[in-house]
């Protein structure tokens, strides 16, 4: 007999089963039924069934079998037709599904998979199936019935599939029906909600809602549907991006870690301005916010010099710069942001990515470029990428807020100043003083938490280092390279002098170089101390003096020219005698001993003429006299004073409109200009033009505050 074990195949009447014979069952029909009554086949509503059709009778499900039988059919169903299997995409995404439970439905399948387990333990030791269920439903306090559900619901599943197979199903959405929202709805919501300007989600709701009925949309979803629709089909960081833009999409990532263990002091370093929140009072009386540039060691984070001003500039940053290498030495990278004060020439003309000003190839090498130091550029605007913004926010509590300082704290927002507000300004000199001995201190606090220190100060971490490191010293010409500031000057193609801001500088050597572009480098704050010149590939050339400029009849500086002179020529004759042996005179003579001595003579080849009368020996006409003097009238005199009059006042119109104006010239013009409109006079075009121009400016406005104060008293006379 051939047995029908189809997947399909799950239940069975007790004469088919005497038929198929199985392990550990009766053969005969009777036998069966009596298995059937002894262990309460019947009774189980999930696997016992009346028997459709004609004769009636039940029918029980294959799982009342014992193991072997079960066994048994199994193989034969196995070798006929194998159940389907999930694919490993399936059975991936089930135990996905599972993971993202929460603790308490992943209990509630552990508890199920245990007591199926159970069950299947009391099986193999002896008892009944339907017994077994029974005796875990009793001590576990569930229904019998429940644990059959349980077993369908991993049958043909393998072990290892079990447990998400028993996750409570309304955890995994069966049967979950959401509230439908029109999609045009949520269209026009998302375009007004997610944008730069940032609404409020009430707000944009209250007009999509408009705009909805006025398009006749089918159902209008109430606010917290929406609210909760957005949350799901919208990431938290594409919303974020939508309302805050790169900015707010830039907080929602962690910043990169960057390893500085790796360093050694002065490998490394970076640098940037900070703007302390601390009124200055400086010599000239001037009150404001000073700018401090600071460069740290990137190893151990120890500030190693520092400058201040009035705003970030070249050279505060070159004299920080220069600060560094000399007491430390020549550091191999440094790390700048692209700001004006770090990208320029002065400090990194020539580097290759510098992303700042226009670059030409006539371009003098910067004091970076020409040290060998590779640059490297943070991105803008954003602190994560300097270290030693961390230390700008140490300084805003610790300098800022000194005692010392007190009455001249300014707030860190304009929302926040103090109270005492602008009550005081701090003297230069104090707050330099103070600012040292604070920047000393936070040198030498111990406790620091980064790799690099464990606990040590800045000082001592980079002492550590710095004692073993090789670091390149600076040598004059390097000093000189980094303390001065540079500017490409072309000397005068004929003398070789260079002008530069009002003042001439010379040296007889300028004359070979005459014409050409050369980079002069100079204290920015002593200009009378000279200029020490580079060709543009960085070669140096030389220095050169200030010419001083004397009084008209300074006797005594003309003769010291004269002698300069006289010893310049002297020195260019001796030259001249080394660098030319012989005379011209040796050339001719060795000229004159190759001419020939016999021969013909030449012929003549002179003409010679006969001279005699002016005009009358060459048969010329007879030359015209002059005409007579004509007496100059009355008219004429009048005439002529009349045109150099005209003439004269013209020159002095020129000069008048050549002068340079002023500020208070401009506005002088622009009042008369005004009134003159104001009082119903043509104006021309071009005044017009720059009447309007000049009315929107910004010194427009501060003279006219000062004009409603005093009044024509200020008019430029």
């Amino acid at each position: 007999m051939t047995i029908d074990a189809r997947p399909d195949r799950l239940w069975w009447s007790t004469a088919e089963l005497a038929e198929a014979r199985l392990p550990d069952m009766p053969n005969t029909r009777q036998g069966i039924d009596k298995v059937a009554a002894r262990d309460g086949w019947a009774a189980d509503p999930q696997r016992a069934r009346r028997r459709s059709g004609r004769g009636g009778g039940w029918e029980y499900h294959w799982t009342l079998l014992p193991e072997r039988a079960r066994m048994r059919l199994t193989r034969e169903a196995v070798a006929s037709a194998p159940p389907p299997q999930p694919t490993e995409a399936e059975r991936g995404a089930q135990h996905d599904a599972y993971d993202a439970l929460p603790a308490k439905a992943k209990a509630k399948a552990e508890a199920r998979l245990a007591m199926l387990d159970e069950v299947a333990a009391l099986v193999t030791a002896g008892f009944g199936k339907n017994a077994a269920v029974g005796l875990v439903a009793s001590r576990q306090r569930v229904a019998a019935r429940s644990i059959w559900n349980w077993f369908e619901m991993v049958e043909g599943l393998g072990r290892l599939d079990w447990l998400p197979a028993l996750a409570p199903r309304h955890r995994r959405g069966a049967g979950k029906t959401r509230a439908e929202i029109p999609t045009r709805f949520m269209e026009l919501f998302k375009a007004d909600y997610m944008r730069l300007e940032a609404p409020s989600l009430t707000s944009a709701y209250r007009r999509t809602v408009r705009l909805a009925e006025a398009e006749r949309l089918s159902a209008i979803p109430p606010e917290h549907l929406v609210r909760r629709r957005l949350r799901r089909d919208v990431p938290e960081a594409t919303l974020i991006y939508a309302r805050e833009g790169l900015a707010g999409l830039q907080r929602c990532y962690p910043p990169q870690v960057r390893d500085r263990t790796g360093l050694v002091a002065m490998e490394a370093v970076n640098a940037d301005c900070h703007k302390i929140d601390t009124f200055v009072e400086w010599p000239n009386g001037t009150i404001d916010r000073p700018q401090i540039i600071a460069f740290q060691d990137l190893h151990s984070g120890r500030i190693l010099s520092w400058r201040v001003d009035h705003s970030p500039n070249k050279v505060m940053v070159m004299a920080a710069f220069a600060d560094m290498i000399r007491e430390y030495g020549i550091p191999k990278h440094c790390l700048f942001d692209n700001g004006t004060e770090f990208a320029n020439k002065w400090l990194t003309g020539g580097a290759p990515t510098r992303f700042r000003f226009k670059v030409r190839d006539d371009d003098p090498l910067g004091a970076l470029t020409m040290l060998g130091i590779k640059i490297h550029w943070a991105t803008p605007g954003h602190g994560q990428a300097k270290p030693v913004e961390r230390t700008f926010l140490d300084w805003a509590e610790d300098v800022a807020k000194d005692p010392r300082f007190a009455g001249a704290y300014v707030g860190r927002r304009p929302d926040a100043k103090p109270e005492n507000y602008g009550s005081t300004a701090v003297p230069l000199d104090e707050f330099v003083a103070v600012l040292d001995e604070l920047v000393a201190e936070h040198n030498a606090r111990t406790g620091r938490r980064s790799p690099t220190c464990a606990g040590r100060s800045f000082d001592e971490t980079f002492a550590a280092s710095y004692a073993q490191a090789a670091v390149a010293k600076a040598t004059e010409a390097q000093l000189r390279t980094c303390l001065l500031a540079q500017q490409t000057l072309t000397p005068d193609p004929k003398s070789g002098r260079i002008r530069m801001m009002g003042n001439y500088y010379y040296a007889p050597w300028l004359f070979d170089v005459r014409g050409q572009k050369v980079a002069a480098r100079f204290d920015p704050e002593d200009l009378h101390a000279g200029l020490h010149v580079y060709a543009l590939d960085g070669r140096f050339l030389g220095e050169i003096p200030v010419q001083e400029a004397v009084g008209f009849f300074d006797v005594t500086e003309a003769q010291a020219t004269a002698r300069r002179k006289r010893a310049i020529r002297k020195a260019e004759q001796n030259l001249l005698r080394a660098t030319r042996p012989l005379e011209v005179g040796d050339v001719a003579e060795g000229l004159r001993a190759l001419a020939p001595r016999d021969g013909p003579s030449p012929e003549a080849k002179v003409v010679e003429g006969r001279f005699g009368d002016r005009h009358g020996a060459r048969g010329l006409p007879p030359a015209p006299s002059a005409p007579p003097a004509r007496e100059e009238s009355a008219e004429d005199r009048a005439r002529h004073a009349a045109f150099v009059a005209d003439f004269e006042a013209a020159k002095a119109r020129k000069v008048e409109a050549e002068r340079e104006e002023d500020a208070r010239d401009r506005f002088t013009r622009a009042i008369h200009l005004t009134r003159a409109a104001e009082a119903g006079d043509r104006i021309g075009e071009a005044e017009a033009a720059w009447l309007k121009s000049y009315r929107s400016s910004p010194e427009w406005r501060a003279q006219l505050r000062m004009f409603e104060t005093y009044g024509d008293a200020m008019l430029a006379k």
